[in-house]
């Protein structure tokens, strides 16, 4: 009797004792397999066929495949491009993460063919991996090439060029007839560039304005080509396949086109340097400044004549084709809201008076314009996908694991529709800027034309300043009308396949002469 009234008041406290360890077991168990399982969680993605992985779901626009996908799988997806995991960014939340906090993780460059060839093999700025190479460059490239005081220094450059296109278009006034405005201003960018960069627009010679721009154009299709070695690495298949289809081929071309108007560009400064000519300079070109820098070897990285072509390679495929492209689609969509282009024209009139034409001096006042560039840059940036990046080091972003060797792209055409951040985004209408801080220097990430972080564009200065001066002074000097029986809902808004997305239809305009 004793001992079954002893066991009845110890047996719940033996059963605790029991049961609590028991439960706490059961419990770091369920904890430790969750915190596995959250650590091997991979983000979404549509589902892949066998090799190939999701490669058939990118059309010739994959800014908009990669949009229309991100509907269905959310701001950041994964696929398998080939062989190469892909991570696809499509909201700011989640550009922040891979572009300010895990930036270290994500700035270097993925091996691309076109790439690394166009930049002599990862000897540019632009497309090299992240390494002490890459540091050094940068800085020079900011330090020597496109700081303030040098951007500054080409002001008489630009003011020459652009009063040239007035001229130009001009000409053309008193025919009525419509007028190629891409064409008139990609060959004001590419005279621009050659300029700061040659000292000499180098028009009329063998390879000239009109065969430059075809070269450019190649080379902006090459870096936007999909190549198969750049989706099945290492693999003698997809070489052959390249070559089979001819992008090899056209890729060398392309090089050495390049690469022969470069030696004969470096050869002439070279020579003049060797012998202190420069009776036919008025000012110090980009040439000039990397010549210097060569010979002086003091950097920690020294350049040669390779680096010097590449970083030629880097500033006209960076500067020539996207300052074209942005103020094409700018004049395009003010061609489309004719009310929007009387208001900038009279913004531009109403500031420069009549002085005739628009000074840099002046372009601080027009804040409408501004507004207009900006919300061009949203709808159209010319580079819908940031050049691809690829992680380094095992990181978490929005909560899923990425693996190192996963190549990364952010959508910043995507991220500019995105009705969360932008109202009514498909709408052109650049008041949505007025007295709104949101720029385009990479610090908000729901707007990010020139990307963010260490990758961010160096040269967002002098682009822009190109890009606002020429634009004043054709609103400013011109009035602009559409091609006889056109209506605004005939402009084709069809984009062109490439790394810079521009119209794929050129853009004509019936210019006459404003006299103010």
């Amino acid at each position: 009797m004793g001992i079954s009234i002893l066991i009845s008041q110890w047996l719940p406290m033996l059963s605790l004792a029991v049961l609590i360890p028991l439960l706490l077991y059961i419990k770091q168990r369920v904890i430790t397999k969750q915190t596995k399982t959250h650590l091997n969680l991979q983000p979404p993605g549509p589902p892949k066929l066998p090799i190939i992985g999701n490669l058939h779901q990118l059309s010739a626009l994959p800014h908009r495949s990669l949009f229309n996908l991100s509907k269905i799988y959310g701001p950041i997806m994964l696929l398998q491009l080939g062989r190469v995991p892909t991570l696809v960014i499509s909201s700011a939340e989640t550009a922040r993460e891979v572009l300010r906090i895990h930036d270290l993780n994500f700035c270097t460059r993925p091996s691309l063919v076109g790439a690394k060839r166009l930049s002599y093999d990862y000897k540019d700025v632009a497309f090299s991996p992240y390494n002490e190479y890459w540091r050094e460059m940068r800085k020079m490239f900011v330090l020597e090439l496109v700081s303030a005081k040098r951007v500054r220094s080409f002001g008489s450059v630009r003011a020459e060029e652009v009063a040239n296109l007035v001229d130009s278009v001009s000409k053309c006034c008193s025919s009525m007839r419509p007028l190629d405005l891409t064409q008139e201003l990609f060959s004001l960018t590419s005279r621009i560039i050659c300029r700061i960069a040659f000292g000499k627009s180098y028009e009329g010679r063998e390879f000239d304005s009109g065969r430059f721009l075809e070269v450019v154009y190649e080379a902006m299709a090459m870096l936007g080509s999909f190549f198969a070695s750049d989706f099945f690495p290492s693999s003698s298949v997809a070489w052959a396949v390249d070559v089979v289809t001819g992008l090899r081929g056209r890729l060398e071309r392309c090089f050495h086109d390049f690469d022969k108007f470069y030696r004969q560009i470096i050869d002439e400064h070279l020579e003049r340097a060797n012998y202190n000519d420069h009776e036919d300079k008025v000012e110090e070109d980009i040439i000039d400044v990397l010549v210097k820098i060569m010979k002086d070897q003091s950097s920690a990285v020294p350049i040669s004549i390779d680096n010097i072509k590449a970083i030629l390679m880097n500033i006209f495929l960076a500067a020539v084709d996207t300052s074209a492209v942005l103020m094409v689609w700018t004049m395009t969509e003010l061609a489309r809201k004719p009310a929007l282009m009387k208001k900038a024209q009279e913004e531009v009139r109403r500031i420069v008076g009549k002085k005739g034409k628009v000074e840099e001096s002046d372009l601080e006042q027009l804040e409408y314009l501004k507004m207009v560039v900006k919300e061009t840059l949203r709808m159209h940036p010319p580079a819908c996908l940031l050049s691809p990046r690829e992680c380094m080091n095992q990181c978490m972003v929005n909560g899923y694991n990425v693996s190192p060797k996963t190549r990364v792209m952010v959508n910043v055409w995507a991220i500019g529709r995105d009705p969360d951040y932008w109202e009514n985004p498909d709408e052109f209408w650049p008041e949505r800027f007025e007295n709104n801080d949101v720029d385009y220097k990479g610090q908000h990430f729901e707007f990010l034309p020139f990307g963010g972080g260490r990758r961010a564009c160096p040269g967002m200065t002098m682009g822009v300043l190109n890009v606002e001066l020429a634009l004043a002074n054709l609103l400013y000097c011109f009035e602009w009308e559409l091609p006889s029986g056109m209506k605004v809902e005939d402009i084709e808004m069809d984009e062109g396949a490439g790394l810079t997305v521009h119209k794929k239809s050129p853009l004509l305009l019936v210019p006459s002469k404003y006299y103010c």
